[in-house]
């Protein structure tokens, strides 16, 4: 089969090549899946560069969710069958940026029929991130505002989504017009591109001069910084990544002075410690994507061999909206 190797570690379009390797075999408990979409990911080009929480060894296929169909099944399988069309997250080394891969059953999930396959493989990570953050980690009750900090990537466009879900006020912060045009389609109340605009001041005079319940911040640094100073009485801020690349040094007495909340979240860890929670959100975004609620935007559909180039420009900050690969 034909799947994308990081041989040696750096910038995605540096280090990833096309090749020819050995069909996977799906073990005890474990599912062979021909991918049929899947999208590109920042914790992908972490992986490339060799800054992601884990550290596959070489070489390994990125992609960390999927969008395929079932086309073998290992020993004690017993939730799916041949045929079947799931979502998941495959077992690195070998990522979801090939033709074949394998997912353990309990990493798999029904894809809803409501979503096409490009669609349902974006439902995993980041609905999943963004739910547990907005309902798990803190709770978003209808009528409190969120804002969202990189609202046009891959797990921002799905907080703003489920924040209009839960009957939030939902602000976005965006690089750029193209990425504003694709917030507003994506039903945010109120859009800031940062580029040429300072969203302190306006957060400000949009709630008041209250502050927002809730940020959403995957990105760290100086958005971080900000936030803190337009954060409401018993705020929360979800601590969610560092995508701009600087982890912020929180001064606590500020938080204590202002009474909110810095709260973290890893998704990953509840598959080590409440499997069953993953099983419920995924029922829930399902729940979701069936009444029209939620459904991802995909911005670009591309193919296999776009994916160097894809994860590149991901990387760069210039991508719009979630792309998908379908091989």
């Amino acid at each position: 089969m034909k799947a994308w190797q990081v041989n040696e570690l750096g910038e995605p379009r540096d280090v990833l090549r096309l090749d020819e390797i050995a069909d996977p075999v799906a073990g005890p408990e474990q599912l062979l899946v021909r991918v049929l979409a899947a999208p590109a990911n920042f914790p992908d080009v972490l992986l490339c560069r060799g800054k992601y929480q884990i550290t596959p060894p070489l070489p390994f296929t990125p992609g960390i969710e999927l969008c395929g169909e079932v086309v073998a099944v290992g020993e004690a399988v017993t939730r799916f069958a041949v045929g079947d069309r799931v979502i998941g997250n495959p077992n690195l080394p070998g990522g979801a940026f090939a033709e074949l891969t394998v997912v353990d059953e309990i990493n798999a999930f029904a894809a809803p029929a409501a979503l096409d396959d490009a669609e349902a493989s974006a439902l995993s990570v980041g609905y999943q991130t963004s739910w547990f953050a907005l309902h798990r980690r803190t709770t978003l009750s209808a009528g409190e505002t969120l804002l969202v900090h990189a609202a046009a990537g891959g797990v921002g466009s799905a907080a703003v989504q489920l924040g209009k879900a839960a009957g939030a006020t939902v602000i976005g912060v965006v690089g750029g017009a193209e990425k504003a045009d694709y917030c507003r389609e994506l039903g945010a109340d109120l859009v800031i591109d940062r580029h040429t605009e300072d969203f302190l001041p306006i957060v400000k005079e949009f709630t008041n001069g209250r502050g927002v319940d809730v940020v959403y911040d995957p990105v760290g640094g100086d958005a971080y910084a900000k936030s803190t100073k337009c954060t409401a009485f018993e705020g929360r801020i979800l601590v969610i990544g560092f995508a701009g690349g600087t982890i912020p040094q929180p001064a606590l007495n500020h938080a204590l002075i202002k009474n909110y909340s810095i709260i973290g979240l890893h998704w990953g860890l509840y598959k080590q410690h409440n499997n069953q929670a993953i099983q419920d959100c995924h029922d829930e975004v399902t729940r979701l994507a069936d009444i029209g609620a939620i459904k991802p935007l995909i911005s670009e559909r591309l193919s296999l061999a776009d994916v160097a180039d894809g994860l590149g420009r991901l990387g760069d900050g210039t991508t719009v909206g979630r792309i998908v690969f379908q091989p």
